[in-house]
């Protein structure tokens, strides 16, 4: 009868989702809520931590699906499906959350005006809630009258996940597992300092080229995920800046003395990372500039599209007297509409911002615009496919442009413009986000306004605490050292400075440009490439190796489209926590710095040898967990 329903469903006819709007269940309930929250701070401090690090984030609707369903259900016994769905709800809000504040606020950082956590959590709390606000117009009309045209791939697999728990199985076990060996490797690699996590080495008379790999758990996990394409794209930026550009100034100026800006030293005195600090890390930002940008432009008929779409269908939407049921209740308009109100106004008089009216009157334009489209975009190519950088950076360009033909320049002025891109970039993430959560909600029959109110929560929570998060990472680490490169955020640095004061070197940024623009037009990610370009190749080496393994698995597999569903479906739950498990151990570590307690400085195991052990045993342990998705999947079809 269900499977009846949900064939109907496909058919955008008459839809009947997993738990029918007759039935209620419990939902936003006092367990749901506290697991919540704690899997919010948790995932938001863990992807912090990643996209300091590389400058990628990684969903968290999956992982906290299955954690809930773990807890709840296996350790509390409740049975609600709903319950699992709020806690994942409110999950992806701190993922947001840390998304949109890495990729902006950590420049303020590296111009030495640390801001304060206040500071920080006002920024993050007004773009967190006006994104959710300005989507919930949006939902009856992208979700609801759309639901046969606008997938939203994420949220799918979400409600897939759920509704697999629901029927039984053991899935949270992989999390589990992958969170233990992923915070176990980093503790003993960078908190007792017994081996090395970093492994590099000279290729034999080629001057300057320098091959390395980062033996993180993490990046093993990440590779998995994207895939071998994606990672293999990435790869090949590190490539070129590490095998080729590098070599090849090293190379041309050998023999000279004179320097050559922006370094502080003749070429032939610099080392590989030499070249690379003062030379490729400009090429890289203009090419991941440039990446975001032509990601952008490739999304403009789609943009342009979906915003007329979506303003046409709010037009035409009927408004007679309309009886709703529990599954198509939304906070009522007229205080969403009075939030996003207040909001303006509060960003526009804060001192804690200190944009003014021109920059509440940015945010109001840029944010519903982004919104609406953002909202969209994520309901045909998935989250991960969303241009977020690329529309952060065309609201830097206008708004640094506003604020300096109206006297606001330097300093104040570069601040301003970034944190009107800050507000925008966390109100685009967690609208992204929200969209694939109510698309999972209609699926499994969630109340609206409840899933609402779940993800204010969320971003409220961690809202509060990124501030503190970011400020023990930077006084730990330091945002945008080798550590923490931050490459979104230097690259907003980038534009902000090179618009408001012109000191880049332009040869060196343009030179990214043009090779985004080769890279593209050779039918390439050219964003991709270009973040490998920007960061050191040893960490595209790991993540390389991880999209190794998932293509190995797929290929393990192709014969049966059920069993290579089930072994991606494990291995990604075990990447998973690979990631959240060590990023978070590397928050721990950075908390315990920030405490003044004594972490060793010097390294036990000084070789290569052990690290290459422990990343290839990890390395197994992904494989034989994926490989072992056929008996468990075949359990749980037998349990349901």
């Amino acid at each position: 009868m269900q499977d009846g329903k949900q064939a109907q469903a496909s058919k955008g006819t008459g839809f009947v989702p997993y738990i029918p709007a007759s039935k209620s269940m419990a939902e936003l309930t006092v367990f749901a809520i506290i697991l919540g929250i704690v899997l919010a701070v948790v995932f938001a401090a863990a992807n912090a931590y990643l996209g300091l690090k590389i400058g990628l984030t990684v969903s968290a609707s999956i992982p906290a699906a299955v954690i809930s369903l773990g807890v709840l259900r296996g350790i509390f016994r409740r049975q609600s499906i709903l319950e699992n769905n709020i806690v994942q709800t409110m999950t992806t809000a701190g993922e947001a959350v840390a998304a949109g504040t890495i990729f902006t606020l950590p420049a303020l950082y590296m111009w030495d005006h640390i801001p304060s956590m206040a500071t920080v959590s006002f920024i993050v709390l007004v773009g967190g809630f006006l994104g959710v606000a300005m989507m919930v117009p949006l939902r009856r009309l992208l979700i609801v009258n759309e639901h046969a045209t606008l997938p939203y791939p994420e949220g799918m697999a979400c409600a897939e996940v759920l509704k697999s728990g629901d029927r039984g199985g053991r899935s949270a076990l992989f999390v589990v597992h992958g969170f233990l060996i992923g915070g176990v490797v980093k503790a003993m690699g960078d908190g007792f300092k017994w081996f090395r996590t970093e492994i590099e080495t000279y290729i034999y008379r080629f001057k300057n080229a320098l091959i390395g790999m980062d033996i993180y758990p993490a990046l093993l996990g990440v590779g998995y995920i994207i895939g071998p394409r994606i990672s293999g794209q990435m790869l090949a930026g590190g490539a070129l800046a590490w095998l080729v550009l590098i070599p090849t100034i090293g190379y041309i100026g050998a023999g000279g003395q004179s320097v050559i800006a922006p370094s502080a030293a003749p070429i032939g005195e610099l080392t590989a990372w030499g070249l690379w600090e003062d030379y490729i890390r400009y090429i890289g930002a203009g090419a991941v500039a440039a990446g975001g940008l032509i990601t952008l432009v490739k999304t403009l008929p789609m943009l342009f599209g979906s915003l007329f779409a979506t303003l046409g269908g709010l037009r035409s939407r009927e408004h007679g007297k309309v009886t709703l049921d529990r599954t198509n209740k939304d906070i009522p308009a007229f205080w969403v509409f009075v939030m996003i109100a207040i909001l303006i106004v509060i960003i526009a008089f804060a001192p804690l911002t200190d944009v003014g009216i021109i920059g509440a009157i940015a945010i109001a334009v840029f944010g519903f615009l982004f919104v609406t489209v953002a909202s969209r975009i994520v309901g045909l190519v998935g989250s991960s496919s969303s241009p977020v950088s690329g529309m952060t950076i065309a609201t830097l360009l206008f708004v640094t442009f506003i604020f300096k033909m109206t006297g606001l320049t330097g300093m104040t002025g570069m601040i301003a413009s970034l944190t009107v891109g800050a507000i925008v970039c966390v109100a685009l993430a967690v609208s992204s986000d929200i969209s694939q959560d109510l698309k999972t909600g209609y699926l499994v029959g969630g109340t609206p306004w409840k899933q609402q109110v779940a993800m204010m929560i969320g971003v409220l929570v961690s809202g509060l605490v990124i501030g503190f998060i970011l400020s023990v990472l930077n006084e730990s680490y330091g945002l945008g050292s080798e550590q923490l490169p931050a490459p979104k955020a230097v690259l907003m640095r980038i534009i902000v400075e090179g618009i408001m004061a012109g000191s880049l070197p332009w040869d060196l940024v343009f030179i990214g440009v043009a090779a985004a623009v080769v890279i593209e037009l050779l039918g390439l990610n050219s964003l991709t490439v270009a973040v490998g370009i920007y960061l050191p190749i040893h960490v595209s080496v790991p993540i390389m190796i991880g999209g190794v393994v998932r293509w190995l698995i797929e290929i393990a597999s192709r014969k049966n489209e059920q069993l290579k569903a089930a072994r991606v479906e494990k291995g990604t739950l075990l990447a998973s926590g690979l990631i959240a498990g060590e990023s978070l151990i590397g928050v721990i570590i950075a908390v315990l710095i920030w405490m003044n307690v004594d972490i060793p400085g010097d390294v036990l195991i000084a070789n290569n040898v052990v690290p290459l052990l422990v990343f290839l045993v990890v390395t197994l342990i992904l494989i034989g967990g994926s490989l072992s998705g056929k008996q468990e999947r075949l359990t749980e079809d037998q349990e349901g």
